[in-house]
C-alpha cells in the first residue's frame, strides 16, 4: 500500500486470505516473503502494518509474526460509512534480523510433523520459550 521511498518506509495492508490459507504455513511464509522483500531486497527501514482496531484476528497476526503495536489512530478513516479507529504496528530494520531467524526457524520442515502440524508455536521461538 503506502509506499515512502524517500523513507525507506512500506505498508502492507488489505490482507485478505482464502479459507485454505488461512492459518496455515502458507500464510506466514507469504508474510516471511514480503518481509524479506521490503528488509533485505530494497533495503528499507520500516514495514508497516495496519488494521481496523476490532479487528481482533488481524491484530494477533501483526503480533504473531513480530510486529510492534505502536497505537491507535482514532477516528482515522470512515470505512463503509462507520468511523474507523487504525491500529498501528511496525517492524524496523534493526529487529529484522531476529524476526527473520525465528520465521525461518518457524517454516523449516524439521518444525512440523508428519502430519504438518507445528512442533514449535512461532511465538515460543521468537521468545524463546517452550509453549
Amino acid at each position: 500500500m503506502r509506499i515512502d521511498e524517500n523513507n525507506g518506509a512500506v505498508e502492507i495492508g488489505s490482507v485478505a486470505h482464502g479459507a485454505a490459507m488461512q492459518r496455515s504455513p502458507m500464510a506466514t511464509e507469504v508474510h516471511y516473503l514480503l518481509a524479506r522483500h521490503v528488509f533485505d531486497d530494497l533495503g528499507y527501514r520500516r514495514y508497516e502494518w495496519k488494521c481496523h482496531n476490532g479487528n481482533a484476528p488481524s491484530h494477533a497476526t501483526a503480533q504473531r509474526l513480530g510486529f510492534t503495536f505502536e497505537g491507535i489512530f482514532r477516528n482515522h478513516m470512515v470505512a463503509k460509512g462507520k468511523n474507523r479507529d487504525t491500529a498501528w504496528y511496525s517492524m524496523i530494520d534493526s529487529e529484522w534480523p531476529a524476526i527473520r531467524t525465528a520465521l525461518e526457524t518457524w517454516l523449516s520442515p524439521d518444525n512440523f510433523d508428519a502430519d504438518g502440524r507445528q512442533v514449535r508455536g512461532l511465538k515460543a521461538i521468537r521468545t524463546g520459550s517452550e509453549q
